[in-house]
């Protein structure tokens, strides 16, 4: 699910520096977590030889912290509709998964290794195509492959979903074979730009590699609270979040010269396509079943903001990190605000939610409203927004994923 992608408004260290902007109503909020507060928590492991109030000072911590979580808020009622489907879901959903042996695997697209000789001239060739593609460039595609990395966070909570979540770690049930499967095709994507990155030599994998398992042991907030409502809607929103990033970045491989990474990330790309395809339907059938549940839990998520999922990521430095690599990525146009808005209006006219009448109750034709006014009205916060960072200097930030190299924002 990359993730990535994550990502927030143009404006990350510039919500610090200039308050004005810090304070609209900005859709760069909607994309930044909703969760502000910075803790100073190292991870950092148990010393036996300490005394015992030393360990305990130093047990283990998450980096950063996710407080005040509600959980299974979904009724009994909602809960057998999602029983209910499970022969649509057979019939329906798995059809977009692919078979192991027709599936592209990342050693498809990286320096064969059954050739020394053939091995180290691809390698070589690998580095001379990406030694001239900038910095900028390199901080978003990290961080599309960070958040890729962090798959088995989004297991995890795939499987808290009530209703629909693998019970045994082998249940046959169709959504846990969807979620197992889904898993394994996303696996591919974290592991491919993994290598990539490494045989470039272009980044400080050391630090790379810190940044995932901090991000890991930190998890997500996903606001899901058990509901499969909330998680379906969500991962269709995620998925065309990620489909649009991987596109972008595969469009300035291009322009960079360098048609094997851009080819790497088309192929991710598409992936993400099929999947966000296969989240959208199972929707679609909520607003089919359930029209005046599934826009209210439509409009909750959006109240609620979609955080993307790899927004605690942390490198043991930068407390903001996310929200500048997320402010990289809006400057280049890999994923920007004007996307989030978009992704919400495909949504709407895929779900038809400005069609919806017979069955909704005063709670669902209020949702109803809000919803389709809300993607003019983001755009129209953001274009504010932008106006007022253009008379701003641009700031830049050291990222420690490209050796200390400053950025600009």
């Amino acid at each position: 699910m990359t993730m990535t992608w994550p990502m927030n408004s143009m404006m990350t260290v510039a919500m610090s520096q200039y308050p004005v902007v810090a304070v609209s109503s900005s859709p760069s909020l909607l994309l930044r977590s909703s969760f502000p507060r910075r803790l100073q928590v190292s991870c950092v492991a148990t010393n036996p030889r300490k005394t015992s109030e030393q360990t305990h000072e130093k047990m283990f911590r998450p980096i950063k912290e996710v407080p005040n979580q509600i959980t299974h808020t979904i009724t009994q009622e909602k809960l057998e509709i999602f029983k209910s489907m499970e022969n649509w879901a057979q019939e329906n959903l798995l059809s977009y998964l692919k078979p192991v042996e027709t599936s592209w695997q990342p050693q498809d697209l990286l320096p064969q290794t059954n050739d020394e000789d053939r091995f180290y001239e691809q390698v070589k060739e690998l580095r001379d195509r990406t030694r001239e593609i900038p910095d900028d460039y390199f901080v978003v595609l990290v961080g599309d492959m960070i958040t890729e990395e962090a798959l088995p966070t989004y297991q995890t909570t795939l499987n808290t979903l009530d209703g629909v979540k693998d019970e045994t770690g082998g249940s046959l049930t169709p959504w846990a074979v969807w979620v197992r499967a889904w898993t394994a095709e996303e696996n591919r994507h974290g592991d491919l730009l993994n290598k990539y990155l490494y045989l470039s030599g272009r980044v400080d994998m050391q630090h790379v590699e810190r940044t995932i398992q901090y991000l890991i042991g930190s998890g997500m907030d996903s606001k899901f609270e058990n509901n499969p409502y909330n998680g379906f809607i969500y991962t269709s929103f995620q998925e065309r979040a990620t489909f649009i990033s991987h596109g972008n970045t595969a469009k300035l491989a291009t322009t960079y010269g360098d048609t094997t990474l851009a080819k790497i990330c088309g192929t991710i790309a598409a992936d993400e396509k099929r999947h966000e395809t296969a989240y959208t339907r199972i929707v679609e059938k909520l607003f089919e079943i359930d029209p005046d549940g599934t826009v209210q839990a439509l409009a909750s998520m959006m109240r609620k903001r979609i955080t993307m999922p790899a927004h605690l990521m942390h490198d043991g430095r930068d407390d903001n990190l996310f929200d500048h690599y997320g402010a990289v990525a809006q400057r280049m146009g890999v994923y920007t605000a004007m996307d989030y808005a978009g992704i919400l209006e495909f949504l709407l006219r895929r779900w038809k939610v400005e069609m919806l009448g017979v069955g909704l109750s005063g709670e669902g034709r209020r949702a109803q409203e809000y919803l389709c006014t809300l993607p003019q009205r983001i755009r129209r916060l953001e274009e504010r927004a932008n106006d007022r960072v253009k008379l701003a200097p641009r700031p830049s930030v050291s990222f420690s994923w490209i050796y200390g190299r400053e950025v600009g924002l």
